[in-house]
């Protein structure tokens, strides 16, 4: 039976239907993978194209009580560095919610849509985060949680073919990176942006729940579509040297130590025409100009030997100089190594440099600092 305080996502007759093996995923039954295995569905999203079920993460959609979309985009600003004012019309941007110390309460993607921004947090704090903008916000703006809709995403070089045939081929080859845009589909409105989690081309697809499953269907009957898990999910934004919040970063990491200082936008950095204003700018800028204590760097071991999460790491085969540790790591699907990232002092963070993991038997792996992201990203 499942548990009581895990919501079952609108996909799940579905998911059963197809076999899935379920597990939890920040709140939510997800599919952990098919019966095909995880590493057929990640090398299938590489060559074509698959269908993600991502429903655990939280819509919120952000007004203005007048109407005013300005309004919205001004106080947004007091919450992250990030270029909101500046944004247009239909399009996205990567977001970073900055706390008072200067670390990551959040990453999130950020769209202006025609009447509203629509935000698409991570699912793990998605209530807690939302009372938070809900309430620094102010009056003047109205926010509206819509955890209750579906989120499917299509990744892979055939995603634009696949989501083509159902939504109409101009439709889709007009959008650009980042585009993000309401389309009517059956009796409902969806909101589909060419955007993804994977590094790959691939398209993210708010919708109401009622009209998931027959969305998903429909797909799904392109041949060139599979469905994938979460398990393929991480391993493709490992590859592409993604971020998971809660593993790589969180409110202990600063968006310069995380390597994500180029989401801060320049108009936001010190010397900018709307430099700072938002919680942890003084450190956040510290950092920017006098430098860091760690950074986040890519990770391969020397040869085919694991990487366990959590590793320390130093910069002695001895274990006496410790310097950072891992965060995330697996085999990589498409380059058939370990690969892993993790965290190291500014010595030590030039690519080809030679540290060394603590296994959990206590032996020293030697591991090399990689560049990221592992796998090369699609062409924007």
């Amino acid at each position: 039976m499942m548990d009581e305080t895990i919501q079952p996502s609108p996909l799940r007759a579905l998911h059963e239907e197809l076999k899935a093996q379920m597990d939890g995923f920040d709140g939510y039954e997800l599919p952990a993978q098919y019966p095909s295995g995880a590493e057929v569905e990640h090398l299938h999203t590489r060559k074509q194209a698959s269908l993600f079920d991502i429903s655990f993460l939280g819509q919120l959609r952000v007004r203005s009580k007048e109407g005013n979309l300005a309004i919205v985009a001004e106080a947004l600003e007091q919450l992250l560095p990030t270029n909101v004012i500046g944004m247009e019309k239909g399009r996205m941007l990567y977001g970073l919610l900055t706390t008072d110390q200067g670390g990551i309460r959040d990453d999130l993607v950020i769209s202006r849509q025609e009447d509203d921004f629509l935000l698409i947090l991570n699912g793990r704090n998605r209530e807690s985060n939302a009372d938070y903008i809900e309430n620094a916000l102010g009056e003047d703006c109205k926010v509206s949680r819509e955890f209750d809709r579906a989120m499917v995403s299509l990744q892979g070089p055939k995603a634009a073919d696949v989501l083509g045939a159902v939504l109409g081929v101009s439709a889709i080859t007009a959008m650009k990176y980042r585009d993000c845009h309401d389309m009517p589909w059956e009796n409902g409105t969806i909101t589909v942006a060419r955007f993804g989690y994977t590094g790959m081309d691939g398209f993210d697809i708010c919708l109401p729940a009622n009209l998931a499953e027959a969305f998903a269907r429909r797909l799904l009957e392109h041949p060139e579509l599979e469905p994938a898990g979460m398990l393929a999910r991480n391993t493709l934004r490992l590859e592409a040297g993604l971020c998971l919040y809660g593993t790589d970063i969180d409110k202990t990491t600063s968006p310069v130590e995380a390597a994500l200082a180029n989401n801060i936008a320049q108009c936001r950095r010190p010397g900018g025409e709307r430099a700072g204003g938002y919680p942890g700018a003084e450190t956040i800028a510290g950092q920017l100009e006098h430098g860091i204590y760690r950074q986040r760097v890519g990770l391969k071991p020397s040869d085919e030997t694991s990487l366990p999460n959590g590793a320390e790491i130093f910069s002695d085969a001895e274990g006496q100089d410790r310097i950072g540790r891992v965060t995330s790591s697996c085999l990589s699907p498409t380059l058939r190594v370990m690969i892993g990232m993790g965290y190291v002092t500014p010595a030590h963070v030039e690519v080809g440099s030679q540290i060394f993991a603590k296994m959990d038997d206590g032996t020293m792996q030697p591991i090399t600092v990689a560049a990221l992201p592992f796998v090369p990203l699609a062409e924007r």
